[in-house]
């Protein structure tokens, strides 16, 4: 019987587990360029003396699925949408990082931010004269144009760092923002600007959560974790009526 409790017992704990990936999706599914994680369920041996028939059950993040999302037009002109390939450079604590998104701000210092976090260029952290208007190439090039000078004045203020890894080889931390797996110091390398990724201005790319098949993994997950409680209630059923049965009356 307990062959079957620790199967029942661990596929539960890791349905719920499973559940949160799910909602962290769902949550997510408005938000600009966001990858959908993915999730995975395996049978694990139990180690141990004693143990060889016992089999738990193990919910894992592989990875993320990093297929495009949806280009919609905003208008707005520090939108910016990653046009196939590539990444925006953004900087963290603990060094450079990458996202998709695309709804830059600028803050009280003229810094360019994404998500708060200030955006790179060729030379470090973009800064762009406070009050300007700007405006943003298809390469990627801020120009500025600062209020009561002449319009032709525009000028350069900076350029985004564009990457574009490997497919596959950027990792997701625990803020959100993807990284290349550290080298063999175990440091995580900055990666190059990519001078042929694209941007689309005046526009963002949505997350690619698929709403529907987020709520049927929703809907299977909840099931999952309600049958193998059942299984758990039939296995204390049954052991309290092989006791009975065992039981020694006089």
């Amino acid at each position: 019987m307990d062959r079957i409790l620790y199967t029942a017992m661990s596929g539960a704990r890791q349905s719920m587990d499973l559940q949160a990936v799910i909602n962290h999706n769902l949550a997510n599914a408005a938000t600009p360029g966001f990858r959908a994680e993915l999730q995975a369920m395996r049978a694990v041996p139990v180690n141990g003396e004693g143990l060889p028939t016992r089999t738990v059950v193990a919910a894992s993040t592989p990875g993320s699925d990093f297929s495009h999302g949806a280009i919609s037009t905003t208008g707005r002109e520090l939108d910016v949408a990653i046009d196939g390939n590539g990444w925006l450079a953004v900087q963290t604590p603990d060094g450079e990082a990458y996202t998709r998104r695309g709804d830059l701000q600028i803050d009280a210092n003229g810094v360019l931010t994404s998500m708060g976090r200030p955006v790179m260029g060729d030379g470090g952290p973009i800064v762009v004269p406070l009050g300007a208007d700007i405006s943003i190439g298809s390469d990627g090039t801020l120009s500025a144009l600062v209020p009561g000078t002449d319009p032709t004045a525009r000028g350069p203020a900076g350029r985004l760092k564009l990457v574009n890894p490997e497919p596959g080889s950027l990792q997701r931390g625990i803020d959100g923002l993807f990284r290349p797996a550290p080298n063999a110091d175990g440091n995580i390398p900055a990666l190059q600007a990519d001078d042929n990724v694209r941007v689309v201005s005046g526009a963002l790319e949505g997350s690619n959560v698929s709403v529907t098949e987020a709520m049927v993994a929703m809907i299977d997950s909840a099931r999952r974790y309600d049958m193998q409680m059942k299984t758990i209630e039939n296995v204390d059923e049954n052991d309290q009526r092989a006791n009975n049965l065992l039981s020694v009356t006089g």
